[in-house]
């Protein structure tokens, strides 16, 4: 069982990259106070661990009960986090604060989306937890692989919250020009992730109708 967990282990965190997410929690709660970011960072990992634990024992039954595919995520992904990526360019944030938000409200509607999801919870990370699941109903310790799974996502999430926190104490240190410098590079990169996300999702649909053309 801990080869198995050290494969899921390295494979899931390998897949969500948590350092990825840092520009857009960064920018995100930018305003706040050190102990409400770190509760959006602890909420955005509880927000990824309940999606993937859902998409693992439900996955294959909610993409073949609406007709959708992994790679319409990708794209929906890709379209959001290059919006988010211009707009920090700019120096904005997406979602905006509505006028009169608190922390603890904005916080909650940022940590589920988009940095729970898509930016943790992501395509890669669904796509992972469903051929997991599917690889332990083939083997003989079934019961096993779900349970080292489960506990894989877990150590997961619990790690990227703690990445998430330290990217927040390193923006502390640049100062408030530094951060903004920080905050449109980081745009720039939210931006480029985008573009990966949204070709590797349309790339299957753009072969799917190439080869419906007859000849």
């Amino acid at each position: 069982m801990l080869d198995t967990f050290l494969f899921q282990f390295t494979s899931l965190f390998t897949m969500i990259n948590p350092i990825a997410a840092i520009p857009i929690y960064i920018a995100l709660t930018e305003a706040m106070t050190p102990k409400a970011a770190r509760w959006v960072a602890m909420r955005a990992a509880i927000t990824a661990f309940i999606a993937l634990a859902v998409f693992a024992l439900l996955g294959e039954v909610i993409f073949s009960f609406f007709n959708i595919s992994v790679n319409g995520l990708r794209v929906a992904g890709g379209i959001l986090f290059f919006v988010m990526g211009f707009e920090m360019l700019r120096g904005r944030t997406v979602p905006k604060r509505v006028d009169g938000e608190t922390d603890g409200d904005f916080g909650s509607d940022v940590a589920v989306t988009p940095i729970g999801i898509p930016m943790i919870a992501g395509p890669g990370a669904i796509t992972m937890v469903i051929l997991f699941i599917q690889e332990g109903k083939t083997t003989v310790a079934t019961a096993s692989a779900t349970i080292s799974l489960f506990l894989a996502i877990a150590a997961v999430c619990v790690l990227t919250a703690i990445v998430l926190a330290s990217g927040r104490q390193m923006l502390a240190k640049l100062g408030r020009s530094g951060s903004k410098i920080l905050m449109r590079l980081m745009g720039l990169i939210v931006m480029l992730i985008a573009v990966e996300f949204f070709f590797a999702g349309i790339k299957p649909y753009i072969i799917d109708i190439a080869t419906s053309i007859p000849a």
